[in-house]
């Protein structure tokens, strides 16, 4: 069984979500949110928060489903970070010039699975 969950137009630059991303990335549900609230970057509050709803939306599913679910076996199948669009701004500098800021965005998408039984060799 699989749960996806995305956010997009994060306010985080790309390459500061992916470094919070790939300390996840592979690891149990439970302990990758340990580590994402522990985290000093600050783009680990967001980041955990996708994972949290992956977790949710899993749980959401199994019940529709009528499947039985177990939070502890779940683990995170794929994580990513990409570039969302960039807001451009733009400050005065001296004599008449303007420098163009880039406010960048991410999207942040996150499936957590249950390990497959009797598919694997």
């Amino acid at each position: 069984m699989e749960a996806k969950a995305i956010a997009r137009h994060l306010r985080v630059t790309p390459m500061k979500a992916r470094r919070v991303v790939d300390l996840v990335r592979g690891k149990q549900t439970n302990e990758a949110l340990a580590i994402l609230k522990f985290a000093q970057q600050a783009a680990s509050e967001p980041v955990y928060k996708v994972v949290a709803s992956a977790v949710a939306n899993a749980r959401q599913t199994a019940e529709r489903e009528g499947v039985s679910f177990n939070e502890d076996e779940l683990f995170i199948a794929e994580a990513k970070g990409d570039e969302g669009p960039t807001m451009k701004r733009f400050q005065p500098r001296a004599q008449g010039r303007a420098y163009r800021i880039n406010k960048r965005t991410s999207h942040v998408t996150v499936v957590v699975a249950t390990p497959e039984k009797g598919g694997e060799k």
